[in-house]
């Protein structure tokens, strides 16, 4: 065959298989280029730094070199989290926003940036005088501390909300769950972004170069944003005066938000639940590896990367039950399952000292939550909002997040209590692990608990699911 009769068969070939192998790129219109999404993408990329450094750094830095208790960290990571009912809140007011500008979003961005920014400013200086390796009063680091969390969260959260919302409202109705699929998909590759060079940077540690690490994480984030939302929403998307009819506030919207959709409360309850037994390890898993598998820092910080990596493994699964007419209920439900499995991992990689087992473990666990967070995901967004999807993305986040920060507070308590328990017991052998391992039972518990109360929810015959397009690129983030 002529050079000139193959070059028709590659092109066919490259139209066909193009869109499976970029699968964003059917979405990028002349209006609306892959550069610009990938723009907007880099939102949810500082989301994902800030969570990565605060969930899978921090917290093992916290526990193992500064020798803090696992409730007070627990307590920090908890405290911007249970912020998260104000999700709702901000998607809702960015939906109405009034601006002399003329923008929607923007204002709602900006400032969760400055948040961010602030957060991860001050933040080590205030550890370390917490920690006592300073002159300075442990009640000030104390204060200053709670303060840097609650700021970075909050303004993580207002970022994250009014960048999901920016996107839908410049995205055709027919592409936004692919549009808001890349941008989640920015979220976990900035997760296992970040876990690498986080890990690579803090390789040797010492309290200098987390300093560095930490702000320049600040810095890098005020950049990136400011990028990302270069000429992103238009002028005049707000408007620049209250209107003559007054719209409802917030609670009635919530009220008939709920009255519209007579499983919501059931649905939330699962969201919840689930998010608590899941994010159950979340800050222990990387002390558990350091004190208990004796893992240095950049070994454990690369789990935060390894969960995320398998959430991604997670949406092949998802594509191809999804598209053909899968319940997401039961989906979610497979997710519960494979947690359950990765949680047994890793207590079994504490006796066995095994770091593989620890991996597989987490991989698991990231897994699962990718699952879980598919079938919820998806029966969220099925829901009528009437246009107005900060509020329906906001509900959905709230209580997943509201769930995390109160298991993040919970599981520190547990670790503490039982470690306690077990030294002044005389079991020093077992007081090592002990804290953690009974955390990750209670997480199994909570997954058998969240299989309960899904099971009302799961369509009774296959008649009753419609058939979704769903891929990596149809992911309704």
């Amino acid at each position: 065959m002529s050079a000139a009769a193959r070059a028709p068969l590659v092109a066919r070939l490259v139209s066909r298989f193009g869109p499976s192998i970029l699968p964003f790129a059917d979405v990028a219109t002349a209006e609306l280029p892959l550069p610009r999404l990938l723009r907007l993408g880099l939102l949810q990329f500082t989301v994902a730094m800030a969570t990565t450094l605060l969930a899978g750094t921090l917290n093992r830095v916290m526990i193992v070199e500064l020798k803090m208790p696992a409730l007070i960290v627990g307590l920090m990571l908890a405290i911007p989290l249970l912020t998260a009912p104000f999700r709702a809140l901000i998607g809702y007011r960015s939906d109405t926003h009034v601006s002399v500008l003329g923008w929607r979003r923007v204002p709602y961005i900006w400032c969760g940036t400055m948040l961010q920014f602030g957060g991860l400013a001050i933040m080590p200086v205030a550890l370390f005088i917490l920690s006592g390796d300073t002159h300075g009063h442990p009640g000030v680091g104390m204060a200053a501390s709670f303060f840097a969390f609650l700021c970075t969260g909050l303004g993580s959260h207002m970022v994250q909300t009014a960048g999901l919302a920016l996107a839908t409202d410049i995205t055709p109705e027919r592409d936004q769950p692919r549009v808001v699929a890349l941008l989640y998909v920015m979220l976990l590759v900035g997760m296992v972004v970040s876990s690498i060079v986080y890990g690579a940077l803090l390789r040797h540690f010492n309290k200098v170069v987390l300093i560095q690490v930490v702000q320049g994480a600040a810095e890098l984030t005020l950049l990136l944003n400011i990028f990302a939302v270069w000429k992103q929403e238009a002028r005049g998307s707000a408007p620049t005066r209250k209107p003559a009819v007054p719209r409802a506030r917030f609670l009635v919207a919530w009220r008939q938000f709920v009255t519209e959709a007579p499983q919501l409360t059931r649905l939330l309850a699962a969201v919840g639940i689930g998010s608590f037994a899941f994010t159950l390890q979340d800050v222990l898993l990387e002390p558990f590896g350091g004190q208990v598998l004796h893992l240095g820092v950049a070994a454990t910080t690369l789990l935060t990367g390894v969960m995320a990596i398998g959430a991604i493994l997670s949406f092949a699964i998802a594509a191809k039950r999804a598209s053909s007419g899968a319940d997401p209920i039961r989906l979610s439900g497979v997710g519960a399952v494979a947690g359950m499995f990765g949680f047994a991992l890793i207590i079994l990689s504490g006796p066995i000292g095994s770091a593989l087992l620890l991996m597989s473990g987490a991989l698991l666990i990231g897994f699962g939550n990718g699952l879980f967070s598919v079938g919820t995901l998806l029966r969220v967004m099925s829901l009528p909002h009437k246009g107005e999807h900060g509020l329906a993305l906001g509900a959905w986040g709230a209580v997943q997040a509201t769930a995390a920060g109160c298991a993040m507070a919970i599981a520190g308590g547990i670790r503490d209590g039982v470690t306690s328990w077990t030294s002044h017991a005389g079991l020093a052998e077992a007081s090592q692990s002990a804290g953690y391992e009974v955390a990750y039972l209670a997480a199994i518990a909570g997954l058998f608990v969240l299989l309960i109360v899904l099971g009302p929810l799961a369509a009774r015959s296959r008649a009753e699911v419609r058939p979704v397009r769903f891929g990596i690129a149809e992911f309704p983030a």
